[in-house]
């Protein structure tokens, strides 16, 4: 028999294997997962830049010892089992695909010290990279980026190159031929390529292998070689770059609509946690306000006994007083329950274990509540240096505090302009907006569809295949001028698009949907700006009245306490003045704490409290307003 291929067969079909071999890669399970994250963090830091101005490092990586776990086993604290402590630490199970995952990650040092002896202190600064570090919402919304830009990743594929490879060898015994038993092996490979362009051209091509041994009768054998492409073009229904691109576009502003969540997120994020934070620090102020009245009461009711017993006050009024003490006894204790709620929903926050042992810096309202001007005064309290405030705008890895302004809020809030500041800072309307354009989109997208198919196609096809009925004959050759050649239009007719027609028209209630989302996203703005102003003016002007409201109780009950030792005032006045003095310090406290947060809420609402990868915000500088906007 002659051959008159220029490779042997053998040579050929080692020559085969071996690449298909090396194109199959042989990845581990690490490589691959490996490779995902580079390209999801790849993409979600272009888009940072693209989006945001701004390139930080993004990974979703748990550090290992974070510090609700070091606050676990420091503090020695219950944990129902190894899942308390990260997944670093479960028991591997059988078949487990990666030796070394998951891996310990170290972190970067920037947690608090756990003491052992004493409980953990949490300034608000550290409260709010902690929440960034710890909290389990903080990062499911950094998951879902990640998961945006894999989706985004493979939508990409779709218009890449792809190879694909494959080996088959099959024995065959034939026993029912005329001439006997007849056996044979053929080991078949394939090599293709694929590549799906953004006009709707689909190409396709392949190189088939074929090797051929006879085991039986004279024990012949041949290589066959065929070759084919084949290319189809849509040209109506389907066709159009942006019809055929869409789910990638869609895929590329998902990315953007998850980034935008989560800076979104990060903003009300950082602002619930100084809400929660301070709440606590008041409630704590409300813990030692009612124990300083319930010590001024014992104090108040010792004395009235030794005025009753000397004469100069009736037994009724005895009572009275140690009624009153025992009322502030259970005030005060009440008021350290729901210090200690408070400190626990705040853990919750933050991603701690409920049972730690976490106390608050004091400082934080103290610095807040010292800076009361002089009874009188028309301002609210001034900002101090050392609290978290802010800092020049547009540049968040700057950290040099603007100049206090006198003011703990910028001045002027107007409501037309507040109102335009949210339009244009506020992340989660500019993705209602592009969500308006996503749906007209998808309108032109099922108006495509009802559109008749129409198909341009054409293959060639050269080379030859071998079978074990073909084993006798020569080598094939790949001869592209004896080759097939075909070119075909094909068109189907659009006579049944019932269901393309539906969609069509649901394409354009969406698209009123979306409109309607952002006329109502557009109210409840402009709703949350002006109660957020109605709250930053009634706070500050809360400040001034009971700033004035303690002076007067002070004076109060320093005189109803003289003119009880004169004999001129019953031991209930004396009583009403520090009733009225505990609940005016409450009062003062807590329109500190609300005028606080009603700035930064305003900031929030507005969209112009800014977060940084820290979890830090760096707030709204007054006297940048006209840059901001322009």
């Amino acid at each position: 028999m002659e051959h008159h291929g220029v490779i042997s067969s053998g040579g050929m079909a080692a020559l085969v294997l071996s690449s298909l071999f090396v194109l199959s890669g042989c990845r581990s399970p690490t490589a691959h997962r490996e490779h995902s994250d580079r390209t999801a963090t790849r993409i979600v830091e272009h888009q940072q830049e693209e989006v945001l101005g701004r390139r930080a490092d993004f990974t979703i990586e748990t550090p290992a010892d974070t510090l609700r776990r070091r606050l676990l086993l420091d503090q020695d604290l219950p944990t129902s089992g190894k899942a308390s402590l990260g997944t670093d630490q479960l028991d591997p199970i059988p078949h487990w695909p990666e030796e070394d995952y998951p891996t310990r990650i170290e972190s970067d040092g920037l947690d608090p010290v756990v003491p052992r002896d004493r409980p953990l202190e949490i300034s608000l600064i550290q409260a709010l990279q902690v929440g960034a570090r710890n909290n389990r919402e903080y990062q499911s919304q950094k998951e879902d980026v990640f998961r945006a830009a894999l989706h985004l990743d493979l939508e990409d594929y779709r218009f890449r190159s792809t190879y694909r490879g494959a080996v088959e060898s099959t024995f065959t015994e034939d026993r029912g031929g005329e001439e006997g038993t007849v056996r044979g092996v053929e080991t078949t490979g394939t090599l293709g390529a694929q590549r799906f362009l953004r006009t709707g051209a689909d190409i396709t091509g392949r190189i088939m292998f074929d090797l051929v041994n006879l085991l039986t009768l004279d024990r012949d054998s041949s290589f066959g070689i065929m070759a084919d492409l084949s290319v189809s073009i849509p040209l109506m229904r389907g066709a159009g770059r942006h019809i055929v691109t869409e789910p990638l576009t869609q895929a590329e502003r998902n990315v953007v609509y998850a980034l935008y969540s989560f800076e979104h997120f990060k903003r009300g994020f950082s602002v619930r946690v100084a809400s929660e934070y301070l709440a606590v620090l008041q409630q704590l102020d409300q813990v030692e306000n009612a124990h300083d009245n319930y010590e001024r009461l014992q104090t108040s009711a010792e004395r009235a006994r030794r005025l009753a017993e000397a004469g100069r006050l009736p037994e009724i009024q005895v009572d009275q007083a140690r009624q009153e003490e025992l009322r502030a006894r259970d005030r005060w204790l009440a008021a350290e329950a729901a210090y200690e709620r408070r400190l626990d929903q705040l853990k919750v926050t933050l991603g701690l274990p409920t049972d730690a042992r976490v106390a608050l810096d004091p400082d934080d309202l103290r610095r807040l509540v010292d800076l009361i001007e002089p009874l009188g005064h028309t301002q609210g309290p001034k900002r101090p240096d050392d609290f978290p405030r802010t800092r020049v705008a547009g540049n968040p890895n700057n950290g040099t505090p603007a100049e206090p302004s006198g003011s703990t809020d910028p001045e002027p809030w107007t409501e037309d302009r507040a109102v335009q500041m949210a339009f244009d800072h506020r992340l989660d309307f500019q993705i209602a907006h592009g969500r308006v354009y996503d749906a007209q989109r998808a309108v032109t997208v099922a108006a495509n569809q009802l559109r008749a198919d129409l198909n341009l196609s054409g293959t060639a096809r050269a080379g030859e295949r071998r079978g074990l009925g073909t084993a006798g004959l020569s080598d094939a050759q790949l001869r592209p001028g004896e080759g097939a050649y075909t070119a075909g239009l094909a068109m189907d007719l659009p006579w049944d698009r019932t269901a393309e027609r539906h969609a069509y028209r649901d394409s354009f209630i969406k698209l009123e949907r979306a409109t309607r989302s952002v006329q109502e996203l557009e109210d409840q703005i402009k709703m949350e700006i002006r109660s957020a102003l109605r709250n930053l003016d009634q706070t500050r002007e809360s400040i001034r009245i009971q700033a004035q409201a303690v002076e007067l109780a002070q004076r109060r009950v320093e005189s109803t306490e003289l003119f009880l030792q004169a004999g001129r005032v019953q031991i209930r006045d004396v009583l009403d003045a520090q009733e009225s003095l505990i609940a005016a310090q409450n009062a003062l406290t807590a329109a500190v704490v609300a005028h606080r947060i009603a700035e930064l809420e305003l900031q929030r609402d507005t969209g112009v409290l800014e977060i940084t990868e820290e979890g830090l915000w760096v707030e709204y500088a007054d006297e940048l307003k006209e840059e901001r906007l322009d």
